[in-house]
């Protein structure tokens, strides 16, 4: 095994000898549209299980497709003696849908525009995964006294519903003293982020139904219920659209509040009310105080419309009093909220407002909270300092990563971050992008965390 001085030269030198390859692969994924959340994908899904197999067998690792009763999960593993420790490194190749106008490019179809990366998937997460992949590779080319463990899944973007299934099939062999998760964002490309907590997450339908058909609003407007108005009336009952506070009784029961040592560290960010406006496309925000905005967006639940259906949707105004609507909603959760209970307060609330609304739960997540000192946090640290020079802030996440909660109930071991994303990457919006100064940069710090972990 190389001094870290000589290990650190080797890879100065091994990064740009690689870059022609990490587009290769990663053109070659992202042209596969592994859309999980679209049946008519699962030949895709596949196609995209059996590419990542290849890939990872061409870095020198074993690879197998593991099926479970919905997409597989692809698992590999590098074990160089069975008396080392093992990291198990996190990341998913399935993506969201690419429909939005918006787009100027093909979403399925690789470009490259100087250093930046164009397509769906690029940064969300298949980028990162092969950034992973390769510092573990020298890694291991390099003597480093450490095994790994790849879970790549493919069904992260619908909650992961049957990733529990391929952990239970592979608990005996899933012998890692630590996961390794790459799939967050930064907050800006001057501060990179590091969460150490995520949202869960409930998401339902409500449905009203007031009967059988359409009517005209001239012959029966005024005495026709109109399910539009009362779904929207209901929701306005839920929560307050301007501020975003839930008034559904005992919604918040159970929060577990915020400490005011994660306070200052989410102050102490340098979080940017003005770049975060831009990054996202919104026009304001529900404040202009940056305490409340952190605390919104990382440390409290919310209530969200995503969609409200039903009546004429056509061009111009037809007339009519529609016989039926429905509204997708969702909640993200934090610390101490439990998505059974609060759909139990959701359906009480509900139900005695409006008893003719149904609702149909959808996927839900509870929240993960893990530490952000010690060890771990230490290492994770000075990684992100080695490999882009500057130090990162711990933060909670405000989105749900369904696997993580299922390996830290299981595997119960240290579950740690270390994201690559930027804001300007285009998470789950249109032009999604990855660039090649995060890969690189990645590469330095995916190393320099290894070596510490092969190190203690």
């Amino acid at each position: 095994m190389p001094t870290p001085p000589q290990l650190y030269a080797d890879l100065d030198r091994a990064i740009p000898a690689v870059r022609e390859e990490f587009e290769s692969w990663l053109r070659d994924l992202v042209e596969i549209p592994t859309v999980s959340m679209d049946p008519a994908h699962a030949d895709d899904i596949r196609r995209g299980a059996e590419r990542a197999v290849e890939i990872l067998r061409a870095c020198g690792a074993e690879a197998e497709i593991v099926e479970t009763p919905g997409n597989p999960v692809v698992f590999g593993n590098i074990t160089a003696n069975p008396d080392y420790p093992t990291v198990a490194i996190y990341n998913h190749m399935d993506v969201q849908p690419a429909n939005e106008p918006q787009w100027e490019n093909e979403p399925f179809v690789f470009q490259r525009q100087g250093d930046r990366y164009l397509g769906r998937g690029t940064t969300d997460d298949k980028g990162p995964a092969l950034t992973a992949l390769m510092a573990a590779r020298f890694a291991s080319q390099q003597g480093l006294p450490l095994n790994f463990q790849f879970i790549w899944e493919l069904e992260e973007e619908i909650g992961s519903p049957n990733f529990e299934h391929f952990v239970q099939q592979k608990r005996e062999v899933l012998t890692c003293q630590s996961v390794l998760v790459s799939d967050t964002i930064w907050l800006s490309p001057d501060k990179p982020a590091v969460p150490y907590g995520l949202r869960g997450m409930l998401t339902m339908q409500w449905r009203l139904e007031t009967g059988s058909k359409d009517s005209h609003s001239g012959l029966t407007g005024g005495a026709a219920r109109n399910p539009i108005g009362e779904l929207a009336e209901l929701i306005a009952c839920c929560y307050e659209a301007r501020t975003g506070r839930v008034s559904i009784p005992g919604f918040y029961e159970d929060v577990q509040r915020l400490s005011s040592d994660e306070l200052t560290h989410f102050l102490g960010s340098g979080f940017d009310l003005d770049g975060f406006r831009l990054a996202h496309g919104l026009h304001d925000l529900r404040s202009d105080d940056v305490r409340q905005i952190v605390q919104a967006i990382w440390s409290e639940p919310t209530f969200e419309v995503h969609g409200i259906s039903g009546g004429y949707q056509g061009p111009g105004i037809k007339t009519i009093v529609p016989h039926e609507a429905e509204a997708k909603i969702s909640m993200r959760l934090v610390p101490n909220q439990n998505p059974d209970r609060i759909l139990e307060l959701t359906r009480d609330f509900v139900g005695r407002l409006n008893p003719d609304v149904t609702i149909t739960p959808g996927g839900a997540l509870v929240p993960y909270l893990g530490e952000f000192s010690g060890f771990y946090g230490d290492a994770v640290r000075q990684a992100v300092e080695f490999g882009f020079g500057m130090s990162p802030s711990f933060i909670r996440e405000g989105g749900s990563i369904g696997a993580v909660v299922t390996l830290d109930q299981l595997l119960q071991v240290p579950v740690v971050f270390l994201g690559l994303s930027l804001p300007e990457h285009g998470y789950h919006a249109p032009n999604e992008n990855f660039d090649w100064g995060q890969a690189s940069g990645g590469m330095r710090a995916f190393v320099k965390y290894f070596e510490t972990l092969s190190a203690a």
